[in-house]
């Protein structure tokens, strides 16, 4: 019942960010989809840690959500057959990524979000060097 309400009042930046990331979306090659999920992934992260940091319950709920639903995603992508030896380290890195949100979250270890992030940017950054 209030579902379409909220999202028509839901606020000018959120609506924003979800056009953005859909106009960044379509026609993106799968390299470019996965680059995409890493950027989404370090604002989220961000958010999480702002969220945990002023103890806003409902933001980190929502953040905490939205980071592990992303790291499954990007670990659910892994192609365990032609990934070699990077397939089962990305999905070490995940399982590592997720403890530390959870302990983030957990413990409002703020430091703990701060790894995950530094961790995941060097991804990041490595896969945007790939062309």
């Amino acid at each position: 019942m209030f579902g379409s309400a909220a999202r028509r009042y839901a606020p000018a930046g959120a609506r924003y960010h979800s056009v953005d990331v859909t106009t960044r979306i379509e026609g993106a090659s799968p390299h470019r989809l996965v680059a995409i999920l890493y950027e989404e992934l370090l604002t989220r992260l961000t958010m999480l840690k702002t969220a945990v940091a002023g103890n806003d319950a409902p933001k980190r709920t929502d953040s905490q959500t939205r980071v592990l639903a992303i790291i499954a995603a990007l670990d659910a992508g892994l192609d365990h057959e032609k990934g070699g030896d990077v397939a089962p380290l990305l999905a070490t890195i995940f399982a590592e990524a997720n403890r530390l949100v959870s302990i983030g979250v957990r413990d409002h270890d703020v430091a703990a979000l701060d790894s995950c992030r530094s961790m995941i940017a060097d991804i990041a950054t490595a896969w945007d060097q790939i062309r």
